[in-house]
């Protein structure tokens, strides 16, 4: 992220996500920008985007409407218009919406030397439940 103004840039994204993987920036690169066309596509056709845990893409339609000119009080019509909403999934309300920054740091998980997350990052893979048919608590 910048340090001056707090913006990330989609440069700083594959450059992040590129070392992460251990794959090209070219190839990191085309892939983001095909799902932002697509996601741009399927929002034009007027389809609902649903990215779990992540959030809602929806377009809604804004009805015609008069307003007020604030400096002239002047009435004018609005015409209506197609507009994008986005609403926020669950995982991304409790790290964005209900945390600190500096709580949202604190949680990234941390890599291994070789580049995979370590077994404390929250990436293990937890085990099957009892699947006995005789278990009372199954």
């Amino acid at each position: 992220m910048s340090e001056q103004n707090g913006t990330t840039t989609k440069k700083e994204l594959v450059n992040r996500i590129a070392a992460d993987l251990g794959v090209k920036k070219v190839l990191v690169k085309d892939v983001i920008q095909n799902f932002l066309d697509c996601i741009i596509d399927e929002l034009a056709l007027g389809h609902r985007l649903e990215f779990r845990e992540f959030g809602v893409f929806e377009v809604k339609e804004r009805a015609a409407r008069s307003a007020q000119n604030p400096r002239t009080l002047e009435k004018v019509q609005v015409p209506a218009k197609r507009v994008v909403k986005f609403k926020v999934g669950r995982k991304m309300r409790l790290n964005v919406c209900e945390n600190t920054p500096e709580a949202a740091a604190a949680k990234k998980p941390e890599k291994a030397p070789d580049g995979k997350p370590n077994a404390s990052s929250g990436f293990e893979r937890s085990t099957p439940p009892n699947l006995n048919p005789d278990s009372k608590f199954g």
